[in-house]
C-alpha cells in the first residue's frame, strides 16, 4: 500500500529528490565515491555547494547584497545567532506560536527585546493584527508559519523596519520579498531537505555593527568569508536540498508551486468547513495556514478522533496526530505532497462521516 506522508517534519520529500539523492550516495558526480564520505574540500564538493546557493538565490530572487548560508544547528541556533548578530539596541518580537516564543526567549538573554503583539491568550489560533511596531528597533522578528498551530503569515507584512522572519515550514512555498528582510532563515526538514541543515539569508552590511564579541562559528561573517565551509557543513543534506531545488525548477518555480499549495489547501479547509465531524482550530480563513492544517472533532465525536486515526491509518494516511499542543489531527501540506494524498485523505473523511 502507497503510504502518504503527513507529518510536520522530517516530512515527506518529493521523488526526484529521493531518487537522485540515492545516486548521489551511491556515486557523487562520477567521482566513484558516495556524497557521504566525499570530502567538503573537494573541487566536486564546493561546486555542488555554490550551486546550491546558486539556485536558492535564483529560485527565491534574492537581490544583490545579501549571501545565502547553509549551517548546522537547526533554526534554534539561529533564534540566539540572529540576536547575537543584528541586535545593536533593541528587536521586535512578534508572537505567534511556541517556535516565536522560544526565538523570542533566546533574544531576552542576548539584549533589549519588545513583545509587539501575541495570540497566546487564544492558544495561539490567530495571527495580532494591527499593532504597532516601533521605529527605532533593529529589526521585527516573525514566524512566518506556525507548525503546531496551523497559522501563516501569507504576505510580507510592511512595517518600518527590516523583518527577521523564521521560515522553516514555508519557505518556497511563496514568493517573498526578500528586500523587506534582514535575515530569513530556517531548518531544512520541511520544504527543502533532510534533517541536519539551516539555511540562512543575511543583508551582509548588517554585520559588524555589534559592539559584543561573537564566538567566531556564531558570527555570520566568519562563515560567508569561507562560503559556508568555516567547519565541515552537513553534506549530505546540502546535497539533498539542491535536489529539492532542482525539483522546484523543473515544476516552474515558487509561483507555480504556490498554485498547487493553495488549491491543496483549499480542498482540504472546504472539507473540514462542510463535514460536521471536523473543525479547523483557525476560524479565520486569513490566518489559516496553507502548510499545516490543523483541526479537532467536533465535541459530539470527540471519543472516535483515535478511530478516525485508525481509520486513516489504513488508508496508507501517515503522520495526521496533532500536537499535544492542540490535540485532534495536523495534515502538513508541504510543496512535495502531491495533490493525491490531500484528495484521499479528504474522500476518507468523508466516508469517516458516511460510517459514522
Amino acid at each position: 500500500m502507497k503510504k502518504h506522508n503527513f507529518y510536520a517534519g522530517p516530512s515527506v520529500l518529493s521523488q526526484y529528490t529521493i531518487d537522485h539523492t540515492i545516486e548521489g550516495i551511491k556515486n557523487f558526480d562520477g567521482t566513484g565515491l558516495s556524497v557521504l564520505e566525499i570530502s567538503h574540500r573537494s573541487k566536486e564538493f564546493v561546486a555542488c555547494m555554490e550551486q546550491t546557493v546558486a539556485l536558492f538565490k535564483e529560485l527565491l530572487d534574492v537581490p544583490s547584497g545579501y549571501q545565502v548560508l547553509f549551517l548546522g544547528g537547526g533554526a534554534s541556533l539561529q533564534f540566539a545567532m540572529v540576536p547575537m548578530n543584528l541586535l545593536v539596541s533593541k528587536a521586535a518580537y512578534l508572537i505567534t506560536g511556541s517556535w516565536a516564543s522560544k526565538a523570542c526567549k533566546e533574544a531576552k538573554i542576548i539584549g533589549d527585546v519588545v513583545e509587539v503583539a501575541s495570540s497566546k491568550d487564544k492558544n495561539f489560533n490567530y495571527i495580532p493584527k494591527n499593532f504597532t511596531v516601533p521605529a527605532d528597533v533593529d529589526y521585527l522578528h516573525v514566524t512566518t508559519n506556525n507548525t503546531i498551530f496551523g497559522t501563516e503569515l501569507k504576505k510580507d507584512l510592511d512595517v518600518p523596519v527590516l523583518m527577521a522572519a523564521d521560515m522553516s515550514s514555508d519557505i518556497f512555498s511563496r514568493p517573498v520579498d526578500v528586500s523587506k528582510y534582514a535575515v530569513i532563515y530556517g531548518g531544512a526538514q520541511k520544504n527543502l531537505g533532510p534533517a541536519g541543515l539551516a539555511f540562512v539569508v543575511i543583508k551582509e552590511d548588517l554585520l559588524g555593527r555589534v559592539t559584543r564579541p561573537l564566538p567566531t562559528m556564531l558570527d555570520y561573517r566568519a562563515h560567508i568569508e569561507n562560503g559556508s565551509m568555516f567547519n565541515t557543513p552537513p553534506c549530505f543534506a546540502v546535497y539533498s536540498s539542491l535536489q529539492t531545488l532542482k525539483w522546484y525548477k523543473e515544476q516552474g518555480g515558487i509561483k507555480a508551486i504556490q498554485k498547487k499549495n493553495v488549491e491543496k489547501a483549499r480542498l482540504l479547509y472546504d472539507e473540514i468547513d462542510r463535514n460536521k465531524m471536523f473543525v479547523s482550530t483557525v476560524s479565520d480563513a486569513e490566518d489559516r495556514s496553507l502548510m499545516n492544517v490543523c483541526f479537532v472533532m467536533a465535541e459530539e465525536y470527540k471519543d472516535l478522533e483515535n478511530d478516525f486515526l485508525d481509520f486513516a491509518k489504513q488508508k496508507g494516511l501517515i503522520g495526521l496526530k496533532g500536537h499535544r499542543s492542540v490535540g485532534g489531527f495536523r495534515a502538513s501540506l508541504y510543496n512535495a505532497l502531491l495533490k493525491e494524498s490531500v484528495e484521499l485523505l479528504v474522500n476518507t473523511m468523508k466516508e469517516f462521516e458516511l460510517k459514522n
